[in-house]
């Protein structure tokens, strides 16, 4: 993830990240961007979970454009509210959304439109805090939010940038194809014929992806469907930890800067906890031709 990062992810981009909501977040590629102390990024998601607060209390972030920061389960992202009521440790520029107007926003620059229409937006104070979102005849001009990249963990993938991704979407469709680039992490890294054998499945056109880095365990804290559970205890204590900025740096310092690689990381973690054990494996799908 190291080299994928340092080639890909230059100060400054703007970064698709926590696309599928709670599940199958990368939180590995967001600790590498942390180490490779990374500056001026613009996080782009829906809920996000509790990466972008991370990635905030370490001062990567310029800009969030993105629906909800915080730490679903525990309420409040602690760093996230530093940043944005005392610029602390920098000051954020913040562009709401909702759910569905980032997704109509990711739709828009996918399609290379230069605005999506909605209703849903009438009437909301998000009005007041987004110049990309632009009231109309009737209706809000969603404008297109395009990342610079896309940071996705999968289940598995191939070494071309073919990847199967199965449970809770979100919106990763939409993120991938806005993106100008993908960096996929997965649990596998699978021959093609794997991948090929259930084409409907792959997420994305390979031209796409510049980096599949294999990362078994690089959404944890975070479930992914047939491999992890979601570990609540993480979740918990770095809620408690980052209640104050001296906490968060120590929760960092041990738990992302003093760690070499994900590798590293997953030894401290009670893997056996939360591996999934009881597999419900779905019906075979028949590809075949006359």
């Amino acid at each position: 993830m190291a080299d994928a990062i340092a080639e890909h992810v230059p100060d400054g981009s703007a970064v698709a990240l926590g696309t599928s909501l709670e599940h199958g977040i990368p939180f590995a590629a967001g600790h590498e961007l942390i180490r490779q102390e990374r500056r001026d990024l613009t996080l782009i998601g829906p809920i996000s979970d509790a990466l972008f607060d991370q990635l905030i209390g370490a001062g990567c972030v310029g800009r969030v454009v993105a629906a909800w920061v915080g730490n679903v389960s525990e309420g409040l992202g602690h760093c996230y509210r530093r940043a944005a009521e005392k610029g602390e440790p920098r000051p954020i520029e913040i562009h709401d959304h909702t759910n569905f107007s980032i997704s109509l926003a990711l739709w828009a620059a996918a399609w290379n439109s230069p605005f999506l229409p909605t209703t849903t937006l009438l009437g909301s104070d998000i009005l007041k805090t987004n110049p990309d979102l632009e009231p109309g005849d009737g209706h809000v001009r969603v404008k297109p939010v395009r990342p610079d990249v896309a940071i996705f963990h999968v289940q598995r993938a191939d070494a071309q940038g073919r990847a199967h991704f199965w449970g809770p979407y979100g919106i990763t469709e939409e993120a991938g194809l806005a993106a100008g680039r993908v960096i996929l992490s997965c649990e596998e890294l699978v021959d093609e014929d794997v991948t090929l054998s259930d084409p409907n499945r792959i997420l994305f056109p390979e031209t796409k992806v510049v980096a599949v880095v294999p990362e078994p365990g690089g959404c944890h804290p975070a479930p992914l469907q047939g491999h992890w559970g979601r570990d609540h205890a993480a979740y918990r204590e770095y809620a408690e930890r980052s209640r104050t900025a001296e906490g968060y740096q120590e929760w960092l310092r041990e738990r992302v800067l003093g760690v070499r690689d994900r590798a590293d990381y997953m030894t401290q973690v009670d893997a056996d906890a939360i591996r999934i054990k009881r597999h419900l494996m779905s019906a075979p799908v028949d590809y075949g031709d006359v």
